[in-house]
């Protein structure tokens, strides 16, 4: 990981949101690892997937290297999670001890990432109920949505927040406009940092950003729109050691979501194919 950053400053933020889009879609399976093959269509393209996850290239390095050493002891899903560890360290965040054992699984389902995932147009409501399904309090959803200290967004995900919502600072709505077009189709995959501040560092400047509405996507500042969430946004904003901590709690949590009891699993030599 460390070496990936140095060559692409994006790939914890990446490799992060690998891992979250993972574990969603029945479990830390590395499901979302697989390729397409002729009995299943897999997750890479579902419509959450199919534009915007990356950093499968750096998985596969490691895989090959940890493969060399011993082979068939180690899963895709144990890399990934610990990949995803690694890379928020690299940036800032605070460390926490993955739990090992994950097997990797044997089939992909494309609708279940279509469905299960939530989108950047989300409301709160339906964020809550989403991250409920899968175990988590409200609060840890929007510790969770933390992750976006880091990283970057496409324009479609953004427009209409920028041209069209009245919930956003001024100021910089119109720094955003200058790299994201108003006609759909235009420039949809321009980037901007989700933080604009510190797009590279793991801390709370994220929250700071949502109390002054410079969220960049809908399912941003409805953390803090005059909601359920405007407490716990405000006080990660001012305890930056506070969000570490339950950031990494969180993560710890969904790191143990698992395939459902009697799922069939292996441990992939390959991560992009089953054996």
């Amino acid at each position: 990981m460390t070496k990936a950053l140095i060559l692409d400053s994006r790939i914890a933020a990446s490799i992060l949101r690998l891992f979250f889009h993972d574990c969603f879609v029945n479990g830390c399976d590395a499901s979302i690892l697989l390729d397409d093959t002729a009995t299943f269509t897999g997750e890479k393209n579902a419509a959450p997937n199919g534009r915007s996850v990356r950093g499968f290239e750096v998985v596969d390095t490691i895989k090959s290297l940890v493969e060399a050493s011993c082979s068939g002891v180690v899963s895709c899903a144990d890399i990934l999670a610990l990949a995803a560890r690694d890379g928020v360290v690299l940036q800032g965040g605070q460390s926490w001890t993955v739990p090992l054992g994950r097997r990797d699984a044997r089939t992909a389902s494309q609708s279940a990432a279509n469905s299960q995932l939530p989108a950047p147009s989300s409301n709160l409501s339906t964020l809550i109920s989403v991250f409920s399904a899968k175990g988590f309090t409200a609060a840890e959803m929007t510790v969770l949505s933390g992750a976006h200290t880091i990283g970057q967004a496409g324009c479609e995900n953004f427009r209409n927040r920028i041209y069209n919502q009245t919930n956003i600072d001024p100021a910089f709505a119109i720094t955003r406009r200058a790299n994201c077009p108003s006609n759909t189709g235009s420039g949809d995959r321009n980037l901007a940092p989700l933080d604009v501040q510190t797009p590279t560092r793991f801390e709370n400047t994220y929250f700071q950003n949502l109390v002054d509405q410079r969220g960049l996507l809908n399912s941003d500042q409805v953390l803090f729109n005059d909601g359920s969430q405007d407490a716990v946004v405000q006080t990660y904003s001012q305890n930056n050691a506070r969000f570490l901590a339950d950031f990494a709690a969180a993560m710890v949590k969904m790191g143990n979501l698992s395939p459902a009891p009697g799922t069939v699993t292996e441990i992939r030599r390959n991560c992009r194919m089953t054996n």
